[in-house]
């Protein structure tokens, strides 16, 4: 028997509307709704453990998959299955996780696994805001104690007008791409790019976004209101006792006062809070795990942070004052060097107090594009950037494995920072790999990465149109009263409520990732954390201006030379030859890397050669192949075969015409291998191109009239 299916149809913004239907399918989960959008539709599960984890870290895992199956689509490889999430998978899973993970209460530590299936893939819509909106309605269908609805939405323009979850061709057209998540009452997380828009724009976008965000949240409470409320999923929180933080901040909160505003560095910053810790944990418990109201090690050690929490925010907004001295819009010591690294095309260090950036840029040709094999995305990347966070930034000893969700969020947020200033291919035809490794961390290593990637661009010669900076914002909300924090420390970023990146040129923004720890920000308070990020880049800008003010006028000499040839796309299998056979042996003999390929019907090669000489000759050869033979020239061919009739020239690679036996001499020729052998030279001049390509050559104009003998 066919299941009831409870559906409840939301319109959201003009000609916008997407449907949540529960009751039907994955029933047993905590929490499942189908979201469909266009003919884009989203399996969205909730699942949470009845068991509790021993951590102090909310075990929330979020997944998102694309089956190709849904497009119609076979994956690519040889292994016919899908594997390991795709960086965009990855960086779908990033936005649900960090729009719904702030809305769960302090102290629930049962397991909730959301997942997040793409089971149909439509020509219009992407899936990644529709998962969001799933992964919420699961969760308020779960019973899990969830402060939500939140919703995402993707805001485009074009023309001026802004465009809720545009369509993908509109997505194109845009000139920003903002996915915007957040209650009914508050936004509480942003990321996207855009092409140097205002801070004023920014925020008409936010408006415009959390105008459908509430709209969609409303659904989702009619939606649990026609299926009915879900049983409260039953949690004891696992908090500290108020009396055991009251008890270390009388007892320490003097020597935190003392450390916080103490001289600063972040070793000497953590050993002095950790020391504090220690004895804390000796004086309350001494040689037993446990005391007699309970209260463990880590009981202590909690208890000890949030004094230094709640010491920290409070000097911030009664005293303006930072733990490394600063004021509020100042930003920290900048140094920055470029061309340090000889043998790589561009590199610059990035240093901003104690975080540290090591760019490198290389230059590569088409063969060298990232390939991407996605669902809803099928064009290779020519630019591409790789952030790598290894331990020793931060001074731990670990292991070095795979990049990790955090280091592949990281590294899209630079990546579309830079993206709007990366000249065209039809300017600078090559493919760009910028690596940027962290090698010293204290907040925001990810805006540093854009700058130190910003002057190895610069460095290796790359015509980018402008230089692009990258600052990190902060906010601390303390007894009714706000502050915001330009370019924020890792235990401001902690310890605050808010981590605001914000990159851009002189005139506008590029790119942004805000995350929210706090509910009703309001739009004066953001504005103002856009306007100071403002100044903060601009001081940025300068710095990195006093370090290299343009783009070298020459590349490296070590990076490789690009030609681009355009011939006629009849001509392309001529250049790669059977199985690649030419292409490769050109190659080979000129010592460089050639790629031919189709674009708009029209055949373009492109050389990459480490001097002019081995260009040259490349060029002269792909212009022998794909010359086009006119009747009248003279040629020096080669016999390539025999036959009782005549002899067969090639005159031009790939390039055969028929001497007739007839026009091998003046007299009667009876066997032609009296005249020609396989592999002679020969001149001959062309007598005609017929319609079909076939050529009649003639020797008679170099042979003496007399004799006619063989040459």
């Amino acid at each position: 028997m066919k299941p009831d299916a409870t559906i409840e149809e939301i319109e959201f913004a003009p000609e916008r509307s997407l449907s949540l239907e529960t009751g039907r399918i994955a029933k047993q989960a905590n929490g499942s709704v189908v979201v469909r959008m266009g003919d884009t539709m989203v399996l969205s599960t909730a699942t949470i453990s009845d068991s509790v984890q021993e951590t102090n870290f909310f075990p929330l895992t979020v997944d998102y998959r694309e089956k190709f199956a849904a497009g119609g689509k076979v994956p690519g490889g040889f292994i016919k299955r899908e594997g390991r999430p795709t960086d965009k998978e990855t960086l779908t899973s990033r936005l649900i996780d960090r729009a719904v993970r702030p809305l769960f209460p302090d102290g629930f530590y049962n397991d909730v696994h959301l997942v997040n299936f793409v089971i149909s893939a439509g020509p219009d819509y992407d899936a990644d805001v529709v998962a969001g909106v799933g992964a919420s309605a699961a969760l308020m269908l779960s019973g899990a104690p969830f402060q939500g609805p939140i919703a995402e939405v993707r805001v485009g323009r074009i023309d001026g007008e802004f465009i809720v979850n545009p369509t993908m061709e509109q997505t194109e057209e845009s000139d920003m791409d903002l996915v915007v998540a957040g209650k009914e009452d508050a936004l509480v997380m942003v990321e996207g790019e855009a092409d140097e828009i205002s801070e004023e724009s920014m925020i008409d976008a936010l408006d415009e976004a959390h105008r459908s965000i509430r709209r969609l949240c409303k659904g989702q409470h009619r939606l649990v209101e026609k299926y009915g409320e879900p049983e409260p999923f039953e949690w004891e929180a696992d908090v500290v006792p108020e009396a055991l933080v009251q008890r270390m901040r009388d007892r320490y909160g003097s020597k935190i006062a003392e450390k916080i505003r103490g001289q600063y560095s972040k070793e000497k910053f953590y050993q002095g809070i950790d020391t504090v810790k220690s004895e804390a944990v000796d004086e309350v418990l001494g040689d037993d795990d446990e005391t007699d109201e309970g209260y463990t090690a880590s009981d202590v050690k909690d208890a000890i942070e949030q004094v230094q929490k709640d010491e920290m925010r409070s000097m911030i907004v009664e005293e303006e004052r930072r733990i490394d001295g600063r004021g509020l819009t100042d930003v920290r010591d900048l140094w920055m060097e470029v061309g340090y690294l000889p043998r790589v095309h561009g590199s610059a260090i990035f240093t901003r107090g104690e975080t540290q950036v090591l760019g490198s840029v290389t230059l590569g040709t088409s063969e060298d594009v990232q390939a991407v094999d996605e669902v809803f995305d099928q064009e290779d990347k020519s630019f591409y950037l790789h952030y790598r966070f290894p331990p020793f930034s931060v001074g731990e000893a670990s292991y070095l494995r795979g990049p990790k969700r955090r280091e592949i969020g990281h590294s899209m947020l630079a990546e579309r920072a830079l993206r709007p200033m990366i000249p065209t291919q039809d300017k600078f035809p090559y493919t760009i790999r910028i690596n940027a490794d962290v090698m010293e961390s204290n907040g925001s290593s990810s805006m540093a990465s854009v700058c130190a990637g910003s002057l190895a661009l610069m460095d290796a010669g790359v015509p980018i149109e402008k230089p692009v900076a990258g600052i990190a914002m902060g906010l601390v909300q303390h007894n009714d009263e706000t502050r915001v924090l330009t370019d924020i420390l890792g235990q401001e970023d902690h310890l605050g409520d808010m981590d605001f990146k914000i990159t851009g040129t002189r005139d506008g923004i590029t790119a942004c990732q805000m995350d929210m720890k706090i509910e009703g920000l309001s739009r004066d308070v953001m504005l103002k954390a856009l306007r100071q990020s403002r100044d903060a880049r601009h001081k940025i800008l300068d710095g990195m201006q006093e370090t290299i003010a343009e783009p070298r006028e020459d590349l490296s000499r070590y990076a490789p030379r690009l030609t681009k040839l355009t011939i006629d796309p009849d001509r392309i299998g001529a250049v790669i030859g059977p199985g690649g056979k030419v292409v490769k042996s050109i190659q080979k003999e000129t010592n460089t890397e050639i790629a031919v390929e189709e674009d708009e019907g029209v055949g373009i090669v492109t050389i990459a050669a480490t001097n002019k000489e081995d260009a040259q000759a490349a060029i002269e050869r792909v212009k022998q192949i794909v010359a086009v033979p006119e009747e009248g020239e003279d040629y020096i061919g080669t016999v390539k075969g025999i036959r009782d009739f005549g002899a067969f020239i090639e005159i031009m690679p790939e390039r055969t015409g028929l001497l007739h036996v007839s026009e091998i001499s003046h007299e009667y020729v009876e066997n032609v291998e009296d005249h020609l052998q396989v592999g002679d030279k020969v001149k001959v001049h062309l007598l005609e191109v017929k319609d079909d390509g076939k050529m009649r050559l003639t020797r008679k104009p170099f042979l003496p009239e007399e004799n006619g003998e063989k040459e």
